[in-house]
């Protein structure tokens, strides 16, 4: 019977992985092919998807606290990061302001960030139950900062001011292409030829060479872009994406095992069930929230700095 065993097992893990591959490439498919028509369309197609990750994200990551016993504000932090992302959203497209640059846009954002943590304090005067004051307001605020805030950042890589009208397009479709295709790497080397686990405490399943395998994979599939699309990549060097193909990859890795930690200390195997069978948003999304700000950071002060204003 124990042969039997092994391969059920395996198939399990197989048909996992591929349903979270497909749904997420059909997920930024639908994203990424809106944003390439016409202007007001392809607006609000991004920020409607984009809210309803936030949305759906942070359920998630308010329910894992409460399976901790950890008080949240829940209500307050899913109104307050649906509109950090709105109004972000209106200042970066050109709907709110007629010129933005990304120091304004950034400095927009913390306005939003600072008024938010003094309605959570506020919040906390209010409450008569409540006397783990602390607690909530922290959880409150790492959820908004661990969800909209990071995903924010998809908003930035689309809306940077390229000298290219598209090239913002290109840069999302290229960053969330190396971010899921060192999952990919990962899992299929490591099921191959995977022996030395990572951290096995908090995932089981990784291990060093599946890592390895993820940076071949992301290095190669960046290398290609370039070679491909230069055109469209606006201070893209073959140096730059190998470097970024390391980058990314290791980082989606991290992202990935934060993500294990958070449900490993809920309890829990997925973040939620918002796909049947393959788990929750946060699922989805956990390597992608932690290298959107790293691609951002890499325009914004390697490929193309902008000056400050």
């Amino acid at each position: 019977m124990e042969p039997e065993v092994a391969p059920a097992k395996t198939s399990s893990k197989m048909q996992t992985f591929w349903r979270r591959l497909i749904s997420s490439t059909v997920l930024w498919s639908l994203v990424i092919g809106a944003l390439f028509t016409e202007k007001l369309f392809s607006d609000v197609v991004f920020i409607i998807v984009m809210l309803l990750i936030a949305g759906f994200g942070l359920d998630e990551f308010y329910a894992l606290c409460q399976k901790r016993s950890l008080v949240t504000f829940k209500v307050w932090g899913m109104f307050a990061g649906l509109g950090m992302m709105l109004s972000t959203w209106l200042y970066l497209s050109g709907y709110l302001v007629a010129t933005k640059s990304p120091t304004q846009a950034n400095s927009f954002e913390t306005s939003i960030l600072i008024v938010f943590v003094l309605g959570l304090c506020l919040r906390q005067f209010i409450s008569r139950s409540n006397t783990m004051g602390i607690v909530a307001i922290s959880t409150t605020l790492f959820g908004l900062m661990y969800v909209p805030w990071l995903l924010n950042f998809f908003q930035k890589i689309n809306y940077y001011p390229f000298e290219h009208q598209k090239s913002g397009h290109f840069y999302l479709l290229y960053f969330i292409a190396i971010t899921k295709f060192s999952d990919l790497g990962a899992y299929v080397v490591g099921s191959l030829i995977g022996k030395h686990k990572m951290i096995p405490r908090i995932s089981p399943g990784k291990t060093w060479e599946g890592f390895g395998g993820a940076i071949f994979t992301s290095t190669l599939l960046s290398v290609l872009f370039v070679r491909f699309g230069s055109e469209y990549f606006q201070g893209m060097t073959y140096f730059h994406a190998i470097v970024l193909g390391v980058l990314l990859s290791a980082a989606a890795v991290v992202g990935d095992l934060i993500e294990s930690l958070f449900k490993r200390e809920a309890g829990v195997k997925d973040s939620g069930r918002f796909f049947p069978g393959i788990g929750g948003m946060l699922d989805l999304m956990d390597s992608l929230l932690f290298n959107a700000p790293l691609m951002y950071l890499y325009i914004r002060h390697i490929l193309a700095p902008y000056p400050p204003s």
